[in-house]
């Protein structure tokens, strides 16, 4: 094996691996000395889970002898064990060797070592080992990886232990051994084979564990049909549509699994099947994915004569994880550290409650007591440390006569007092670093628990928990136990309306409940009515001296101009939050400028950030925010803010649109803009930006529809950010803003603007299969095109109009619509928009039976596309003539074509193109007979596809996996397909529905 020398490969060879020269000079191999100018020889690697294989570096070494192979297997197999020649034999050729094995045996392991290298194979004691360095044999790193699995899982970390797993199945290419003879290679290869089937088990079920349930479906359909008798297999499938809200599919594969193992070997599943049947049945509670870490530390409290701590409130509701990492914080090394942690997060969230539950939670561990201090962090005028550390020492035993004057005397005083002792310190209310560092003992088992609005990083030792708003569940536990659970039970749409209109802050909660309380006539829908309302709602979040805004108060006031300002205005914007850059533009500032200012911000508890570059509000401070906005800016500043974010948006997505699709004219017919765009290293660069911000562009053009003379700026932006509807992902809210610009546009009597936002709002329809909408839009959207001679308008809407008619089978009208919108885009010197319509003419012409032209024409449109440096119209190309070489029977092609666009697809992030590919490849794979792989592409469409494909599509996904399901002998999975697609057909009124109620018929259906 491996007969080519590795200096022949243009490896340099070691020393001892060299040939001694000749008597001329020369070396034995023939060649003339030369200055030594080689490459050092990469070390060697080994391959055995897979095909049998050599590398060196990133060559691979010629294939030997089928032999010579089984040899270097056995070898490898044994990891660096010797092997005696008997064992080598019995591994090649079994109980059958031929007369002179031994002789070739050596002959082989002769040829081995030449191209290994004598350190590599050397002779022991009669027989023969291979030399492994760590790391040159894949199996060895496979148990490598599946032991840094196992230790994980003992760690309780399933996310460390789920990558270990993906990287040893990484390292599988193929079958084990693939083209290794002998008794040996047979058997390890069954032993290999099973291997990879746990460990692929074992990352399934890490999965299903972390939330990973919908993705990992398609999978396991694909993995229970090659391996139908693998009962884990069907277990993890079962639990994963079950937790997918699938409980009817996961029902029938236990009883495809029942009848399949009765008629293949005369026995019912096993317990553990059976017992999740039932579970799935019953839909057991249990099944949900495992929640978080919970319970109290439930420790003893010992009574103590320094017991300073406030009273822990008997309605403390939640906060289950954040108390437990407290108490960790609190009791970690006790007796050998001074343990420190901060609660940070915005006023009403409960921070003092939290820290009050969990400091009576540990205070038995401090048999020295507790010491508090509220230091007036939000006042005017707050707590003086030195203030402070002498109502400790007074606490302490430290007469008044014996306070030093001196701040720093009477800290050293304070720290030398606690010497010795263990007292737990809770400092409220903290304004900053510098207001609690003298207020730390130096003590080892003492522990400091501080809240703050501030981030307090710059306390040495200090860990920080971000506390945030109540879940809902929370939220509803804690309203419902003050207003008491009768009521509560009574309406529980209208609890959640007020919890969720209170921002779930529990301060807000206590306020509602209190005034609910207060108001026995009431019922907990009047309250949710009045809080419904926005401009009213901090007024009904009122009661006594407890009020929400007053508590923002506190903060607001503290506020230098330039960060008040700030504040004000960035809550101008709807997006639930916003970038550092449409910050900038928003304030008129440069992003250092406004850096600065919005950090300030994050630092007095006013905004949040949840990621580098990204800021939010709490709702109830946007709301407060907005408030002092109106009250001090004047509304030409307001509007004037608001115009500066859109023009910022359509400039910067302009610059994206223009780098996704070279050559389009489509941004020489918006309006200009004075705004600068972010600059972007490249395509990928640009759809990064995009999609992280869709959701915030989408909020300001919808806001800024309601202004007309914002309006066609705002139809702009939707004609750049076209990828957000097209992947699916952002359709709902892109279709709102549409309808917003469209409406507020024909108010207006601006028929350009409406034109536009109507035609992209056909789209939206025609994507989700609402075909009847997509039309009457695509009609007005050029008849208003028409009327504003708005080339663009009317190209795009042609092109719509073609679409919806392939839709109905009119592809005769749709050739007409493509060639009217060919020489609409031509006039303009559009080649991106002749290219899309040659594309789809090829579409059109597929339908005609003309299977050679729509092949040529999609050829011709992949070569355009390619020309211009397009990337997700490529893939649009790719997908089209995927079609036109699937209806020429051309499979292998066809998928060829859809697996290139399928990659483009998934780098564009578009679901919704990805799903359609994949239901495409599904259909090629079925009608090349590969049932278990059409599933497998198939279930994965209908995970795409479910929230943005359209019933149509949907139903159509819904059929097509019922058909493979039925090959692959899963009957009634496929039948509850069937019943699902047939619901929907019949909800759009489809003519398939017929053939489907038909294949549901009992003779249809032999599983029923």
């Amino acid at each position: 094996m491996f007969g080519m020398p590795l200096e022949h490969l243009g490896f340099a060879l070691p020393a001892h691996r060299q040939a001694p020269p000749g008597p001329d000079g020369t070396s034995a191999r023939g060649t003339a000395p030369a200055r030594d100018t080689r490459r050092p020889v990469p070390p060697l690697r080994f391959q055995v889970l897979g095909p049998v294989r050599v590398w060196c570096g990133d060559e691979a070494l010629p294939e030997g002898r089928p032999q010579e192979r089984a040899l270097l297997t056995a070898l490898l197999l044994r990891a660096g064990r010797t092997a005696t020649a008997s064992e080598l034999i019995d591994a090649i050729w079994g109980q059958a060797p031929p007369a002179q094995a031994l002789p070739a045996l050596r002959t082989y392991a002769s040829r081995l070592r030449k191209a290994l290298g004598r350190r590599t194979l050397v002779s022991e004691a009669g027989g023969y080992a291979i030399d492994l360095p760590d790391g040159s044999l894949d199996l060895a790193e496979c148990e490598r990886h599946e032991a840094q699995a196992a230790e994980a899982r003992a760690a309780h970390d399933p996310h460390r232990a789920r990558q270990a797993l993906r990287a040893a199945l990484a390292l599988w290419n193929g079958e084990p051994l693939g083209g290794v003879p002998g008794p040996f290679a047979d058997a390890q290869r069954s032993r290999l084979t099973e291997w990879r089937l746990a460990l692929l088990e074992h990352r399934l079920a890490l999965d299903l564990e972390l939330g990973g349930h919908l993705d990992a479906v398609s999978e396991l359909t694909s993995l229970t049909a090659e391996h139908p008798l693998r009962e884990g297999l069907r277990a993890l499938l079962m639990l994963a549509l079950y937790r997918g809200g699938r409980q009817s599919e996961a029902l029938g594969v236990y009883a495809d699994t029942r009848r399949m193992l009765d008629e293949e070997l005369g026995v019912g599943p096993g317990p553990e099947l059976t017992a999740l049947h039932q579970r799935v049945l019953h839909a057991d509670p249990g099944l949900a994915p495992p929640p978080g870490s919970r319970g109290e530390d439930d420790q003893p409290v010992q009574p103590t004569h320094l017991a300073q701590l406030p009273a822990d409130l008997a309605d403390f509701t939640g906060r289950t994880a954040a108390a437990a990492q407290l108490r960790r914080e609190l009791l970690r090394d006790p007796g050998r550290v001074m343990a420190i942690a901060s609660v940070r997060g915005l006023g009403g969230v409960g921070k003092t409650t939290l820290a009050v539950r969990v400091a009576h939670a540990v205070r038995g561990h401090f048999p020295g007591g507790q010491l508090y201090a509220d230091l007036l962090g939000q006042s005017a005028r707050p707590a003086r440390p030195h203030d402070v550390l002498g109502a400790f020492l007074r606490a302490l035993g430290v007469p008044d006569s014996a306070l030093p004057d001196d701040h720093g005397e009477r800290a050293a005083l304070y720290r030398s007092t606690l010497a010795g002792r263990r007292v737990l310190v809770l400092l409220d209310n903290a304004h900053g670093e510098a207001q609690v560092r003298t207020l730390l003992p130096g003590a080892p088992g003492c522990a400091v628990l501080i809240t703050s609005r501030a981030r307090l990083v710059a306390v040495p030792g200090a860990q920080v928990l971000d506390l945030d708003v109540m879940t809902e569940r929370e939220a509803l536990a804690l309203f419902a136990r003050i207003v008491g659970a009768p009521r509560a039970e009574a309406e529980p749409a209208a609890c959640r309306e007020t919890v969720a209109a209170c921002g779930y802050l529990p301060l807000a909660i206590r306020i509602a409940a209190a005034r609910l309380v207060a108001r026995p006539a009431w019922a907990v829908s009047t309250l949710a009515g009045r809080l419904a309302d926005e401009r009213r709602r901090l007024d009904q979040l009122r009661l006594g001296d407890l009020a929400v805004d007053a508590t923002f108060e506190l903060g607001h006031g503290q506020l230098e101009p330039a960060q008040a300002r700030a504040f004000r205005r960035l809550a101008l914007p709807d997006g639930l939050d916003i970038s550092l850059a449409a910050a900038a533009a928003v304030l008129d500032e440069t992003e250092d400028t406004s850096e600065r200012l919005l950090e300030s911000l994050v630092d007095t508890g006013l905004l949040e950030s949840a990621a580098p570059g990204r800021y939010h509000y709490h709702d109830l401070l946007r709301l407060f925010a907005r408030d002092r906005a109106l009250r001090a800016d004047p509304a030409g500043d307001r509007g004037a803010a608001l115009s500066r974010l859109l023009g910022f948006y359509l400039a910067t997505a302009c610059h994206a649109y223009a780098l996704e699709n070279p050559g389009d004219r489509l941004v020489a017919h918006l309006a200009p803009t004075a705004r600068r765009a972010l600059p972007f290293t490249g395509r990928q660069q640009a759809l990064d930006w995009l999609f992280s911000e869709g959701p915030a562009l989408l909020a300001a053009v919808r806001q800024c529809a309601a202004e007309a003379e914002l309006a066609p700026m705002a139809a702009d932006v939707l004609l750049v950010a076209q990828d957000l509807m097209e992947s699916g992902a952002h359709r709902q809210t892109y279709a709102s803003a549409a309808s917003a610009v469209a409406e507020e546009a024909r108010r207006g009597g601006d028929a350009r603007t409406e034109g536009r936002a109507r035609v992209v709002l056909g789209q939206v329809h025609h994507l989700a299969g609402r075909v009847e909408r997509a039309r009457e839009e695509a009609e007005r959207a050029h008849a208003l095109g028409a009327a504003a001679d708005d080339a663009l308008t009317l190209g795009y809407a042609q092109n719509l109009l073609g679409l919806l008619a392939i839709f109905h089978g009119r592809h005769q009208a749709a050739a007409a619509c493509f060639t009217r919108a060919l020489s609409a885009f031509r006039a303009d010197g559009n080649r991106y928009g002749e290219t899309a319509m040659l594309m789809n003419l090829g579409r059109a012409q597929l339908g005609l039976g003309q299977i050679e032209a729509a092949i040529a024409a999609s050829e011709q449109s992949v070569e355009l596309w390619r020309g211009l440096g397009a990337t997700l119209r490529l893939a649009n190309g790719y997908y089209a003539l995927g079609l036109a070489l699937h209806e020429a029977g051309r499979y292998d092609e066809a998928l060829k074509r859809f697996r290139q666009g399928l990659v483009i697809f998934q780098e564009s992030r578009q679901p919704y193109w990805i799903g359609m590919t994949h239901f495409r490849m599904a259909t090629a794979h079925l009608a090349a007979s590969r049932a278990h792989v059409a599933a497998a592409h198939a279930d994965r469409a209908l995970v795409l596809l479910r929230d943005i494909g359209g019933d149509r599509r949907l139903a159509a996904v819904l059929s097509l996996l019922a058909r493979t399901l039925l090959l692959l002998g899963q009957q009634e999975r496929a039948h509850t397909c069937w019943q699902e697609a047939l619901s929907l057909f019949e909800r759009i009124g489809s003519p398939e529905a017929a053939h489907v109620r038909a294949l549901l018929a009992p003779a249809g259906n032999p599983a029923r």
